[in-house]
């Protein structure tokens, strides 16, 4: 064989070879949660692993790659694929999610997935995709929220968390949520929230048992008020030009991992709550159910002096209470 054609063939299965390395999809992910939290296990487990050979996946945790309530704005400007949101991370520029954010929308996790499950907030997705030029491919459950405290008593009434510095995360519609509830609203970011607790900075924090146990928040804490003010969901978001770029077979499995990773977290997020509710007790944390009656009144007198609910849809709040009575 001539040395001519040898090289000529040699070229051509470096050329295809290469032409298989362009067609996998680098996926770029930022999350806040650590290393080893199980979420970022399941992630790259039911996520990553399920996606297969045509992508390469790459995760980043603790926030690393970008700061807690960046990842939409790099994803929009092109300098990140993906990421797990937060309802409040649209408010700006989609307003009418801002109905999502209410405490006491959801009775419990069966509620909040049922909702989701039904069909009921295409609309309102269609609306994130479109302003936000970002998609929303599933939103795994990742805990409900209640006040976890370092104090001396229960709190069992707004009029209780009255100067009681209770951490949100950063951005309006978190404080929000924490005045409504009554407290004194601190931002602080996810990483810094057991050195805050630590040193005094905040009193308390409002994660669910997963995340406090993640974060090691029980080392801290000593009461837990199970006020489940936020059925908490997180939205697992692929920026849209990312998305146009994939063909219809290349979005289908990403669409597919990504209930993949859903169903799973799902499912790990409500056994620890079962789990981690009864381990957190037996260590010496006080947990207790507070006045939920009181709390959401005083959720209802806050939003409506404020006007929180002016860009709700139509109709979508009475909707989501009214499913599954």
């Amino acid at each position: 064989m001539h040395l001519k054609t040898i090289t000529a063939i040699a070229a051509g299965i470096l050329a295809a070879g290469s032409a298989v390395a362009q067609d996998k999809v680098e996926l770029i992910y930022s999350d806040t949660v650590q290393e080893g939290d199980v979420r970022t296990q399941i992630l790259r487990s039911e996520f990553g692993e399920c996606l297969g050979d045509g992508f390469d996946f790459q995760s980043y945790h603790g926030a690393t790659l970008f700061k807690q309530g960046t990842e939409l704005t790099a994803m929009q400007r092109g300098n990140l694929d993906m990421g797990n949101l937060a309802i409040f991370d649209f408010y700006n520029q989609v307003p009418s999610t801002k109905v999502m954010g209410a405490p006491f929308l959801f009775r419990d996790y069966e509620h909040m997935r049922a909702v989701w499950n039904s069909g009921m907030l295409d609309g309102l997705l269609a609306e994130i995709e479109e302003k936000a030029n970002v998609k929303v491919l599933a939103n795994p459950y990742i805990g409900t929220r209640h006040l976890g405290y370092k104090g001396d008593a229960k709190i069992m009434t707004p009029a209780d968390l009255e100067g009681v510095k209770l951490r949100m995360p950063p951005g309006e519609g978190w404080q929000l949520v924490g005045r409504a509830m009554g407290a004194t609203t601190v931002p602080v970011p996810f990483t810094e929230v057991y050195t805050a607790l630590q040193t005094g900075a905040i009193d308390g924090q409002d994660n669910g048992f997963p995340a406090t146990r993640a974060m090691k928040f029980d080392e801290v804490l000593n009461h837990i008020g199970k006020t489940a003010h936020l059925i908490a969901n997180n939205q697992f978001t692929i920026a849209k030009s990312k998305w146009d770029s994939m063909n219809a077979d290349q979005q289908a499995k990403v669409t597919e991992c990504a209930k993949n990773f859903e169903a799973a977290l799902d499912a790990v997020a409500v056994e620890e709550e079962r789990m981690l509710e009864k381990d957190m007790v037996a260590n010496g944390i006080v947990v207790y159910t507070p006045d939920l009656g009181a709390f959401a009144e005083n959720v209802k007198t806050v939003y409506a002096a404020e006007n929180q609910d002016a860009d709700w849809p139509e109709g979508l709040y009475d909707a989501i209470q009214a499913a599954g009575k």
